[in-house]
């Protein structure tokens, strides 16, 4: 053992470097980890968050370094899936005394959640886009034509219409105060069904390369492209696109949530005055022990010196503004939130609505059935989360949310 992390060991495979001292993991999120440690073109070692838990495709939590390799399903379906929060001139004072109003007006001006049927209009996506998403599409729209040129399958997927929209899941947008009272608004999504389809796309390519291939692996979530072939070079492409269409959705929906915020509160005011966007499920290319690999981040954020990041705990729970200490041993990340200690599931089965409610006192926010599968008991205490990271960042602000909007 060295520094703040645990290391283990594994036959035929890189070590695992885990920060998670003081917090709970499970025995599958490590089972499921030591598999990932045994690819062979795993660069140095995997390195786990105090967040980490059993994910689809690869375990949440974990930074995945290659050299000579990208696994479409260790970066997931929701590329590019992040935070962003900016600072407003406004305190706390300033708010209504019920803030209904304001989470009403943020409900309207973000479409959020998912319906489906015959003839029917997904409620979570635009009807008629309006001028501005439109208009912030067409920075967009070219290098999406380029990949649908190569990739046909990718021009059916919602694009447009849900551009500056929230989603469903743990997506969600927040009005929260500091620890000196001033007004944030806090919101997470990533690139909705356009990230999904691509993801799906490019995970069923790789495993069908592997079948071409005879290539025998331990789990079919670990199919991969070799860098030098053809579906590499047009994966690579096509995710980073993803994951500037998600920073763009966030910038959309921050900017209709300022608009909303606007006609439901009396004072006129700032905002942005301090933002940061930034992804936590992705992949990227950068340089580490001195040689240029692949990162990727699966639920986790990169934490380079001096570099700006958000944590968020759960609907109930404190959030953080970070900042990045440059810990090498973990490529220069940090967790992407609190982490799962509930399925889904089990959060139904398990926690009642009384509970639920009781948990989120004091914040605006559904307390209904529907939402417990997100109520704050599914998670692992944030502050425990934060002091098994202590050197990997450094937090600059402690954020409580008082309204929150889920899909």
């Amino acid at each position: 053992m060295t520094g703040n992390f645990d290391v283990e060991t594994v036959a035929g495979g890189v070590p695992i470097k885990m920060w998670t001292r003081g917090v709970p993991v499970d025995d599958k999120a490590r089972a499921q980890l030591v598999q990932a440690a045994k690819m062979p073109f795993i660069f140095k070692h995997i390195a786990v968050m105090p967040d980490v838990h059993v994910g689809i495709g690869a375990t949440v939590g974990s930074v995945i370094p290659t050299k000579g390799a990208i696994i479409p399903a260790a970066v997931g379906v929701d590329i590019g899936c992040g935070m962003m929060a900016a600072r407003t001139s406004l305190m706390a004072h300033d708010l209504p005394d019920n803030l209904e109003g304001v989470r009403s007006a943020v409900e309207q001006a973000v479409p959020h959640g998912r319906s489906v049927g015959r003839n029917k209009r997904d409620k979570g996506s635009w009807g008629d886009p309006p001028e501005a998403i439109v208009t912030a599409w067409t920075s967009l729209a070219e290098r999406f034509a380029r990949i649908v040129e190569k990739h046909r399958k990718l021009a059916r997927a919602n694009s447009l219409v849900h551009l500056g929209t929230l989603g469903t899941g743990n997506h969600f947008i927040e009005i929260c105060l500091d620890g000196e009272q001033r007004v944030w608004v806090m919101l997470h999504s990533g690139s909705r069904g356009i990230g999904n389809a691509i993801g799906n796309y490019f995970i069923e390519l790789a495993r069908e390369d592997m079948r071409r291939w005879y290539i025998n692996l331990p789990e079919r979530d670990l199919a991969y492209f070799p860098e030098g072939t053809q579906h590499f070079n047009d994966y690579v492409q096509a995710v980073s696109w993803a994951q500037d269409f998600a920073a763009v959705n966030r910038r959309m929906m921050m900017t209709n949530v300022i608009a909303a915020m606007r006609d439901s509160i009396a004072k006129p005011f700032e905002a942005e005055l301090e933002a940061v966007n930034c992804h936590h499920n992705y992949v990227t290319h950068e340089q580490h022990f001195g040689e240029n690999i692949l990162v990727t981040r699966k639920g986790a954020v990169r934490a380079a010196k001096g570099v700006m990041g958000i944590i968020p705990g759960s609907m109930g729970a404190k959030s953080f503004i970070v900042r990045g200490l440059g810990n090498s041993m973990a490529f220069d990340s940090c967790s992407h939130g609190a982490g799962r200690v509930m399925s889904r599931t089990e959060a139904k089965r398990t926690v009642t609505l009384e509970e639920h409610i009781r948990d989120t006192t004091g914040v605006e926010c559904r307390k209904d059935a529907d939402v417990i599968d997100e109520t704050p008991r599914a998670y692992k205490p944030i502050e425990a989360v934060m002091a098994a990271q202590s050197d990997l960042v450094e937090i600059v602000h402690t954020l409580k949310q008082v309204v929150c909007v889920k899909g």
